[in-house]
C-alpha cells in the first residue's frame, strides 16, 4: 500500500505545498511541545517525591498543635517536652525531636533581613534528615554550641540574601545578638529553605525564654505498621494531655501521607494541563483532516490521471494517508526539540531563581511517545481524506473542472 515510489510522490507534493505544510505542522507541534513541557516537569517533581519518599523522610511522622500558627506558634495549645516524652515513650518509635522556630531579623552591616530561624537537637540528625540535608561548607552545629549557627545556602551567594556572600567564621546579628557562622548547608532546591538559619534547641531557648512551645515535633518510627504506630502517638498524647479520642487538640501524620496528599494534587493539576493540551491537538488534528481533504479537492484531477495509469485504490489511500502521516510526524519531532529547549531554559531560570527542585525529568519514552502520538494523530486525520481520494471515479474526475 505505501511504497517507495509512493512515498517519493508524496514528498513532492508536501514540498510543492509549503505554506500549508508549515501551517499544519506548526499548529500539532505547539501542541505536542505543550505536552512534552508538562509532562517532562510532572515527572521531574514525581522523581523528586519519590526521593524524599526513599530517603530520609519516609520513616517520619509530624506531631503538630491545632491552631499553630507558623513560625511565632502564636496559639495557647502547646507542645512541650511531657509531650516529646509521651511520643518517645510510644511503640514503634525510634526516635524523637522537637523543633522551635521564629522568624528574626539579621543584619550584616548596614544591611538588614527577616529570616526564619530553626531550633533544633544536634545530637540527633532528625530534622535534618527529613530533607536531606547535607553539610556544603564549615560544620554541622554540635549539642554544646553557644552564638553559633548553620546558614542555608543562599547566604553564600552574593545577591541572594546579603549583598556580599557570606563565609565560615563570619558573624551576624540576629535580633541583635553577634553570632558566629559555623557553616553552610548545601542547596535543598527552594529559596525558602536554603534562606533558614539553624541553631541548638538550647541556645533558642536562651535567646527566646519566653518561647513555651514546640512548633512541631519530629519522630522517626518502625516502617513497618506506621498506622499503629501514629495511633500508639495519639493515645499516648491523649492519656498525657487528659483529651478524649476525636477531641484532640494536635494532630498526628506520616510525612508519606504528606507526600501522598502531594502527588495526588499533582496528579490533578499535571492531568488537567496535559487535557488542554489535548484539545490544543485535537484541534490541530481537524486541521490536518481539513487540509489534506483540500488537497484531495485540488488533486482531484491529478487522482483521475493516476487512477487512469493503473494505481489502485490501496496506492490512492496510502499517498494521503503518508502525507498525513508524515506531516506529524514532523511535527512531532519538531514539538519534541521545542519542548526539551523550552525545559532546559525553565530549568537554568528556575535554578538561578532557587528552585532547583524545579527541575524536569526526561525518559526515552517520553520522547518516542510524543513523536509517535503526532504521528498517530497525523495519520488518523488523514483517514477520511485518504479513503475519500481513493473512491474517486477516474472519470468523473477526469472530467472535473
Amino acid at each position: 500500500m505505501i511504497n517507495t515510489e509512493t512515498i517519493r510522490y508524496s514528498l513532492r507534493n508536501l514540498k510543492h505545498q509549503k505554506g500549508r505544510s508549515f501551517l499544519t505542522v506548526f499548529s500539532i507541534l505547539v501542541g505536542i511541545a505543550t505536552i512534552f513541557i508538562f509532562i517532562s516537569f510532572g515527572l521531574g517533581l514525581y522523581n523528586y517525591t519519590q526521593q524524599l519518599a526513599g530517603s530520609g523522610s519516609a520513616d517520619k511522622v509530624i506531631v503538630m498543635a491545632k491552631g499553630l500558627a507558623g513560625a511565632t506558634g502564636s496559639s495557647s495549645i502547646v507542645l512541650n517536652d511531657t509531650d516529646l516524652n509521651a511520643i518517645r515513650s510510644s511503640a514503634g518509635v525510634l526516635q524523637v525531636s522537637g523543633v522551635y522556630t521564629n522568624v528574626v531579623q539579621i543584619s550584616k552591616g548596614d544591611e538588614q533581613k527577616y529570616a526564619y530561624l530553626i531550633g533544633y537537637d544536634p545530637s540527633n540528625s532528625l530534622i535534618l534528615d527529613t530533607f536531606n540535608a547535607e553539610i556544603d561548607k564549615g560544620r554541622f552545629l554540635e549539642p554544646g554550641d553557644t552564638r553559633s549557627v548553620v546558614l542555608g545556602y543562599n547566604y553564600e551567594i552574593a545577591g541572594k540574601i546579603f549583598t556580599k556572600g557570606l563565609n565560615v567564621n563570619d558573624q551576624i546579628k540576629i535580633n541583635g545578638t553577634l553570632l558566629k557562622v559555623a557553616g553552610f548547608l548545601a542547596p535543598i532546591g527552594n529559596p525558602g529553605d536554603d534562606s533558614n538559619i539553624y541553631m541548638t534547641n538550647n541556645y533558642f531557648k536562651t535567646m527566646y525564654p519566653d518561647k513555651k512551645s514546640y512548633t512541631e515535633i519530629v519522630a522517626k518510627i518502625d516502617t513497618k505498621n506506621i498506622d499503629q504506630v501514629i495511633s500508639n502517638i495519639q493515645r499516648n498524647l491523649r492519656n498525657e494531655r487528659n483529651e478524649t479520642k476525636g477531641e484532640e487538640d494536635f494532630y498526628v501524620e506520616s510525612f508519606q501521607s504528606i507526600l501522598d496528599s502531594y502527588t495526588s494534587a499533582l496528579n490533578i493539576i499535571i492531568g488537567f494541563v496535559v487535557l488542554i493540551a489535548l484539545i490544543s491537538v485535537l484541534v490541530s488534528g481537524i486541521n490536518t483532516a481539513n487540509t489534506m481533504i483540500t488537497s484531495v479537492l485540488e488533486r482531484y484531477k491529478e487522482i483521475g490521471v493516476l487512477k487512469s495509469i493503473g494505481a489502485r485504490n490501496p496506492e490512492i489511500f496510502g499517498i494521503f494517508l503518508f502525507e498525513s502521516a508524515f506531516l506529524g510526524f514532523v511535527a512531532g519531532a519538531l514539538g519534541v526539540l521545542l519542548g526539551f529547549g523550552a525545559t532546559q531554559l525553565a530549568k537554568n531560570i528556575l535554578s538561578g531563581l532557587g528552585w532547583s527542585f524545579l527541575a524536569p525529568y526526561y525518559t526515552p519514552w517520553l520522547f518516542l511517545g510524543c513523536i509517535l502520538f503526532a504521528v498517530v494523530t497525523g495519520a488518523i486525520s488523514g483517514v477520511i481524506p485518504a479513503i475519500k481520494a481513493s473512491k474517486i471515479n477516474p472519470v468523473d474526475s477526469l472530467r472535473y473542472e
